[in-house]
């Protein structure tokens, strides 16, 4: 999940086309006969995990208020931004879990997580699917692709280091902006269009929604308006102190900071605009399997193996390191399939800011 937005900058003539693999048959195959029975969630990993993310890490965060040094501070405040960052992340797996696959469990997120943090799952339900659609991966109509790989060297630390803001742009989002809108068709108008995704191409635009889906999206942005403006007023009126909030929005910041710190080695962002074949959209996502551990900590809830999930998007996050074995064992080398296994974090990152810096992979 990402709500920062860049623009890409223009470039003086294109790039040459590369050429581009056909779909990998057997990887395809592989993939969709030895994962057939493991697409049910498991309602005890999914409830017991996101409820102890959650509770650790607002045990932490009380702790970091409470903290009487700083190291004790800073400490508190690392565990918490693991463990929320952690259970924020299963707003991914609410964008793909069948409905009534686990009763309540939306609305559980969305109260322990979602709205406390300003991160409500309608931001995410709709968007996230466009950018799974086999036409639009990658292309202008992907609300979660910039091709990063081509743009300007600065466009990097910019990208991440913009996700700090965040928490303040959602404050003003719902306790500002929301309430306004209501007043205003055109301010609702860009509010829904440009602030209610968490998308990081600026030339996409959202639509209203419809339906049951209109219901759950007024609700979820009603609760995190009632919550913005009541957490603005108890820290104005000194009922909250302020030291309490600024801690807050720091572990705040820095779960933002962390995702957008994945999101950022997720793909290759290598793309060109041009549609891309189910292998292709595989080749430019990321998997970063065992034997290290460091990516359960940055990537965690499966999206270690997120290329993986980009070829099996209906599998559940608790069932992919079994997939993954089965398709290590079953595929020979010559597979599409290990060209998407990378090694980390940094040589991930490396080899990004190398393909920006020479406007292009090699």
């Amino acid at each position: 999940m990402t709500s920062t937005t860049l623009t890409r900058d223009a470039r003086e003539a294109p790039a040459p086309r590369r050429e581009r693999p056909a779909d990998d048959k057997a990887m395809l195959k592989a993939a969709a006969d030895l994962t057939r029975e493991l697409n049910r969630p498991s309602k005890a990993v999914y409830w017991g995990d996101m409820i102890a993310s959650a509770v650790i890490g607002y045990a932490a965060l009380g702790v970091a208020i409470a903290a009487a040094s700083p190291f004790a501070m800073v400490a508190a405040g690392l565990v918490a931004i693991l463990a929320l960052y952690r259970a924020g992340l299963f707003i991914h797996e609410i964008t793909h879990l069948k409905a009534g696959a686990l009763p309540g469990f939306k609305a559980a997120w969305n109260a322990l997580v979602g709205v406390p943090l300003f991160v409500p799952s309608f931001m995410y339900e709709g968007i996230h699917n466009m950018h799974h659609a086999k036409i639009r991966y990658g292309t202008v109509e992907d609300p979660e692709y910039l091709p990063l790989a081509l743009m300007k060297p600065w466009t990097l630390p910019l990208f991440v280091v913009a996700a700090l803001l965040g928490p303040v742009a959602l404050l003003f989002r719902y306790g500002v902006l929301a309430p306004l809108s209501m007043l205003s068709p055109k301010l609702r108008e860009l509010v829904v269009g440009r602030f209610s995704g968490l998308q990081i191409n600026p030339l996409f635009r959202r639509k209203a929604p419809e339906g049951a889906f209109a219901r759950e999206w007024a609700i979820e942005e009603t609760a995190c308006s009632i919550w913005a403006i009541a957490l603005l007023a108890l820290v104005a009126t000194g009922v909250v102190p302020l030291h309490a909030f600024l801690v807050f929005l720091g572990v705040a910041s820095g779960v933002m900071l962390l995702n957008q710190v994945r999101t950022l080695v997720a793909h290759l962002w290598e793309n060109d605009g041009e549609p891309m074949s189910v292998t292709q959209q595989y080749l430019d996502t990321v998997n970063v399997p065992p034997p290290g551990i460091w990516a359960e900590i940055w990537a965690p809830v499966g999206l270690r193996y997120h290329a993986l999930h980009h070829l099996l998007p209906g599998i559940p996050y608790h069932a992919l390191p079994v997939a993954h074995r089965r398709l290590v064992v079953e595929l020979d080398a010559a597979s599409s399939y290990h060209r998407s296994n990378h090694r980390g974090l940094f040589p991930l990152v490396g080899r990004l800011a190398v393909s920006s810096w020479r406007g292009g992979p090699a």
